[in-house]
């Protein structure tokens, strides 16, 4: 059989599982089931996908991934997070589009705290949004400003899907989450500026209020007590790595580690919340080990049917340079973005995408980086990204999807910006990792 015919067999059986409804899981599972049993020789080749199964979920590349989930639950659900945001709201002044400014700021802090940008979406909508409202805040700088900065945990390690996308590339996970920071503070800037300077210009989005004016004693005080404490914890994550002192996983651990203990300091840390931050973790550490394992046996199923080599032989065969190509695969990212949820996009794109970026002989820490920004706009990407949902669910009564989607444009158009610094300039994504490696 043609690789493209068995391409096109494979890639549109589990089109049409996704599309009525199947979870990715059992998608990913049912086509390899399936393909191993079509192409790899019956029940011998189902043998073969087991093993491969067993392989992925071995990998202690992804064993970060549950203690950065843990790490999350327990600041989330302690309180702490929220302290957080109430010592910021202290110190930042009566500047344009105040509570706006404060979810930029809140976003980039949440997101060196945990690596979900649907909680961070959720937990910024809960605190600032009913208040921007009661303020006279227009939509264009109430949900929008919440999704931007809520997608930066996907960015900013620790990022839980980053370290997904690098254990299902196969390349080292702290590296990559070096190679995000820079990009990740990227487009916190570019989302500071814009709402500065569209309600210093459009000042009815965001009216002026006169703010509870808080002793500067008390906001030092705040924040040696509350903000101080959640350095060390970033430093323990990220610091540590770049150091060469911890690997992802043991960092991740430490950063685990300390938000319990910060949580027991603070009072806050009790059996009935404990529990439900390890069932949350659990669950959802199950779920991303089952698309991992399907992604892993997909892979291997593109590779024996020699559909990763044709499409890495046509892609190489063309006219066009590689810069070019990158920026078509990215175009179709943005494009699956629009009614595919991110994690499924990596694991279907990934098998695809990174032998042709190795045949290029392209970076592919930095073209890792460039896909997780995508990952990051599929989330709020009309009309189906997971981020757009979740802001609806939080927003007040009466916001309608329309409202969601208009607001998302302008974040969406401010990422597009910085991935085209990211592909014109490697430098911006390959700096830091450069530093670690030297060190």
């Amino acid at each position: 059989m043609e690789w493209w015919i068995a391409f096109t067999l494979i890639v549109g059986a589990l089109c049409v599982l996704m599309v009525i409804g199947m979870p990715i899981a059992f998608a990913f599972l049912a086509v390899n089931i399936a393909g191993a049993y079509i192409f790899w020789g019956g029940v011998a080749g189902i043998n073969q996908m087991i093993l491969a199964v067993m392989d992925s979920v071995a990998s202690f590349s992804i064993m970060p991934v549950p203690l950065f989930l843990l790490m999350g639950e327990l600041l989330f659900r302690s309180g702490i997070a929220a302290r957080l945001m109430d010592v910021l709201d202290a110190w930042l002044g009566r500047v344009p589009g105040r509570l706006s400014l404060m979810a930029v700021g809140g976003g980039t802090l949440f997101a060196t705290l945990a690596g979900s940008g649907a909680a961070t979406t959720a937990l910024l909508g809960r605190i600032l949004v009913p208040d921007m409202m009661k303020r006279g805040y227009q939509q264009p700088m109430t949900l929008g400003p919440v999704m931007g900065s809520g997608g930066l945990a996907v960015m900013i390690p620790p990022s839980a899907l980053g370290v997904i996308l690098a254990a299902t590339a196969d390349i080292s996970v702290g590296a990559f989450l070096m190679s995000i920071i820079v990009p990740g503070l990227m487009m916190a800037l570019s989302y500071a500026i814009y709402v500065v300077l569209r309600c210093y210009l459009q000042p009815q989005l965001a009216p002026a209020y006169v703010a509870e004016k808080v002793p500067l004693k008390q906001r030092l005080r705040d924040t040696v007590v509350y903000v101080f404490p959640l350095a060390t914890i970033v430093f323990v994550v990220s610091g540590l790595i770049f150091l060469g002192i911890a690997t992802p996983t043991e960092s991740a651990g430490l950063g685990a580690l300390a938000a319990l203990i910060l949580a027991r300091l603070y009072g806050r840390l009790d059996w009935p919340m404990l529990k439900e931050c390890l069932y949350s973790t659990l669950r959802t550490s199950i779920m991303v080990l089952m698309i991992l394992s399907g992604s892993s046996a997909f892979s291997q199923l593109l590779a024996f049917t020699g559909a990763s080599a044709g499409l890495v032989d046509v892609a190489t065969s063309t006219d066009l340079s590689p810069v070019m190509i990158v920026i078509s695969m990215q175009v179709v990212l943005l494009l699956l973005g629009t009614f595919m949820e991110s994690l499924a996009m990596i694991l279907l794109t990934v098998p695809i995408y990174f032998p042709i970026i190795e045949a290029l002989h392209l970076s592919p820490i930095w073209f890792g980086a460039i896909m997780l920004l995508n990952m990051e706009m599929a989330a709020i990407s009309p009309p189906f990204g997971f981020g757009l949902f979740v802001m609806k669910a939080v927003a007040p009564q009466g916001t309608t999807m329309m409202d969601v989607y208009k607001a998302s444009v302008p974040f969406l158009l401010l990422n597009s910006v910085v991935m085209l610094i990211m592909i014109f300039f490697p430098s911006v994504v390959l700096w830091l990792p450069s530093l670690a490696a030297a060190k």
